[in-house]
């Protein structure tokens, strides 16, 4: 059977987060979303360096996940809030 982290069920694996950061429309709420993300992104990290079974794929797609959420970031720091209007 296998062992489960000490992450719940209940709670939002870290590519739930990074998907809902990247499909938001509402700007005011992507810079959080962006945050969560990345906090799941590096705990996961955390949890397959810490592993014994290294998952070389599952790290590649955390290196570019957290690649795409600092672009967005930037782009959305480079806006002026006019520019969010519809």
């Amino acid at each position: 059977m296998p062992s489960h982290s000490s992450q719940s069920f209940d709670a939002p694996s870290w590519k739930d987060c990074y998907v809902a950061a990247l499909q938001e429309t509402d700007h005011l709420k992507i810079p959080a979303l962006i945050a969560r993300a990345e906090q799941e992104i590096i705990a996961r990290a955390h949890q397959l360096f810490n592993s014994k079974s290294a998952n070389l794929e599952e790290g590649e797609a955390l290196d570019d996940a957290l690649y795409m959420l600092r672009a967005l970031k930037e782009c959305l720091q480079h806006r002026s809030p006019g520019d969010y209007a519809a």
